[in-house]
């Protein structure tokens, strides 16, 4: 048997993250599971982080949010999965963090990387897929439904994330998978199999 995969997702928005994390947890008989929000705790943050209603949260409380939704998540779902030998799927993970508000809300990347990496135990995934999608797809894509808090957010915001992003993957190479998210959702799901794959027969 394998060793249990920690798999994450990401990308920007409306890339199809939560469909192909959905279609990769399912091949792998995986816990699938996402960020924030995948515990009960990790819901009722959610909520107060996705609320278009919340526009006084303030940048450092949105980050110590996502941290301790962060925490709660290892500690109930992907610790206990990876320990019976069961791998995770999740959409979005640590790498969000870094992106979206060390980035997109230009807090650094220093702090939130300490305070992320202990709330996780330390415990990064082994794997990153990143679908990648150009903005003026994603924008179509976004602009046939209701929009959360942070899908809210003007161009300038997105374009920091994106290059957010693209410094991670290239600080970390071993760790990324970049897959085209332009071509059909079959095809994307085949290309993410097929990495997969590869590196469990590593």
């Amino acid at each position: 048997m394998s060793t249990p995969l920690y798999i994450a997702l990401e990308g920007l928005e409306g890339c199809g993250k939560s469909t192909h994390t959905k279609r990769l947890g399912e091949h792998l008989n995986a816990v699938i599971t996402r960020e924030p929000g995948g515990t009960r705790i990790g819901a009722l943050l959610r909520a107060i982080l996705a609320d278009p209603e919340n526009v006084d949260l303030d940048r450092r409380t949105e980050a110590l949010l996502m941290a301790a939704d962060r925490a709660q998540h290892m500690a109930e779902v992907i610790k206990p999965a990876l320990d019976r030998g069961q791998h995770v799927v999740s959409d979005r993970s640590i790498y969000s963090t870094l992106a979206y508000q060390g980035y997109g809300r230009q807090l650094g990347t220093e702090a939130l990387l300490s305070i992320s990496t202990w709330a996780l135990n330390d415990r990064l995934p082994d794997m990153v897929i990143y679908i990648d999608v150009p903005t003026d797809v994603l924008n179509a894509r976004l602009a046939k439904r209701d929009l959360d808090r942070f899908e809210r957010e003007g161009a300038d915001f997105f374009a920091r994330i994106a290059e957010g992003f693209r410094e991670l993957r290239a600080a970390d190479p071993d760790r990324w998978v970049i897959i085209d998210g332009t071509v059909p959702k079959d095809d994307v799901e085949a290309a993410i199999r097929a990495q997969v794959s590869n590196r469990l027969n590593q």
